[in-house]
């Protein structure tokens, strides 16, 4: 299967300044894929360059098989586009933004008002249906983008910072439309710096560092090979040596002395059983144990640690 978004060799200069420097992306159709890093690590400008509104220095990019600087107009309609600061009419309703949305895509009124219904039932905000969008919350504004999305049918939904400044709640809620709408084979491309919460949902992530891409691929493939594991168990024990007694054990791809009598396991799985069985068996007294799944903010400082803090704009 052809990706649906697809860039080869893409770079983006301001004058002498490389913004993207060089990115290869490739999107299948109904991934959550995610563009993370810091802010200003040249994720906007990627999106920017997908969507045909700046043009690349170098490069080459297909959008659903078309070239986004050379037909525009049928590109926007069939993807939907969620910038960090949506850009609704705050005095007019959340319907009237719809409809005015809808006319811009071509859509007759008629079947315009159907898509437009189900839409704002679809991402729960029918009862808001006539309220100006000016008294919306930031969260609310975010589904109604999504709403937006809807009626468009877009096949593929780009989303600029969809979680900045919502409230763990209505994180919540937007995620679970994302994996919702993501089901039925729309593709979403995530763009944030909460690289912890953005592995949440993302099938496949990009980690972006100086406009360039320094990681990609499965999350869990890129905690494995990075942090030596997708789990980490801190141990607190007695008169035992832990890296001889978890000396080949299964799943353990690491041992790390922290302090006199406590240690880091790195794994591949949730190995706190067998720990056990090994420190009781060879005499040690087992005192707590904590796990946690590796986050994709440690695999970003541990991938690019020593570099320049700098980034690109």
């Amino acid at each position: 299967m052809s990706p649906v978004l697809e860039a080869r060799g893409l770079i983006k200069r301001y004058g002498r300044f490389p913004a993207v420097d060089g990115v290869d992306l490739a999107v299948e159709k109904g991934e959550v894929f995610g563009l993370l890093g810091p802010n200003g690590s040249g994720k906007t400008t990627t999106i920017l360059l997908l969507l045909g509104l700046t043009e690349p220095t170098a490069g080459s990019i297909r959008v659903l098989g078309l070239d986004p600087l050379r037909q525009p107009l049928t590109v926007k309609r069939r993807v939907g586009y969620l910038p960090d600061q949506i850009g609704f009419y705050d005095h007019l309703t959340a319907q009237e933004n719809l409809v005015y949305s809808a006319r811009l895509t071509g859509l007759v009124s008629e079947e315009a008002g159907k898509r437009i219904a189900g839409a704002l039932e679809r991402v729960r905000l029918a009862d808001v249906t006539h309220r100006r969008v000016a008294t919306f919350s930031r969260g609310m504004r975010q589904r109604l983008g999504l709403a937006e999305v809807l009626v468009k049918q877009a096949e593929i939904a780009i989303l600029d910072e969809p979680t900045s400044g919502l409230d763990p709640q209505s994180t919540q809620e937007l995620l679970e439309l994302i994996r919702e709408l993501a089901a039925e084979g729309v593709t979403f491309v995530l763009s944030s710096h909460l690289l912890a919460m953005m592995q949440t949902i993302c099938s496949r992530v990009a980690l972006f560092r100086k406009g360039r891409i320094g990681l990609i691929g499965k999350v869990e493939d890129i905690t494995s090979d990075i942090l030596g594991g997708t789990h980490m168990v801190e141990v607190e024990a007695q008169n035992t040596d832990l890296v001889k007694v978890l000396a080949g054990a299964p799943h353990v791809s690491g041992v790390t002395p922290l302090k006199t009598g406590r240690w880091r396991v790195d794994a591949d799985a949730d190995v706190r059983a067998d720990i056990a069985r090994r420190i009781v068996g060879a005499g040690g007294a087992l005192h707590s144990m904590t796990i946690r799944q590796s986050t994709l903010d440690e695999v970003y400082v541990r991938f690019f640690e020593g570099e320049s803090h700098d980034v690109a704009a």
